[in-house]
């Protein structure tokens, strides 16, 4: 699959999102070794911290189906008035990110941000978001 149908997916998933609080929208589309696709979206909670964002919300999905491994996701977000935040591109978090750290390789891994469907497209991986993440290493 390709960076820009992974995108649309994510774009896709956003339009599911929960934000009755904050009105920010977020969409994930996690590709895995196996070619499965699964998307997520942010789900707010009235009391923030059991809120779920849509990277998380894809990965925990992936896991609950059996899939550890990934090659990819792609992230969009944007206010549902249409504004959108900073240059319009929306980076994981860091929880995100830590999660992506316990189930994919840093240097492999590929993080695309996008504010719209049509290039350009922001490529990251995942070591360049999280340099110093903490690994399953650690514990060994």
């Amino acid at each position: 699959m390709d960076n820009k149908q992974l995108v649309e997916l994510a774009f896709k998933a956003q339009k599911m999102a929960y934000i009755p609080y904050s009105g920010f929208m977020v969409g994930a589309a996690l590709l895995a070794a196996d070619g499965r696709v699964f998307t997520g979206c942010n789900i707010e909670s009235v009391s923030f911290s059991p809120t779920n964002c849509a990277e998380r919300t894809a990965f925990f999905k992936a896991v609950s189906e059996g899939c550890r491994a990934f090659t990819k996701i792609a992230v969009v977000g944007g206010f549902a008035d249409g504004r959108s935040s900073g240059d319009g591109y929306t980076a994981p978090c860091g929880v995100c990110r830590q999660v992506m750290a316990e189930f994919c390789h840093p240097q492999q891994f590929q993080i695309i941000v996008a504010k719209s469907i049509e290039e350009p497209f922001r490529v990251y991986t995942l070591k360049e978001l999280l340099p110093f993440g903490f690994s399953p290493e650690y514990l060994a």
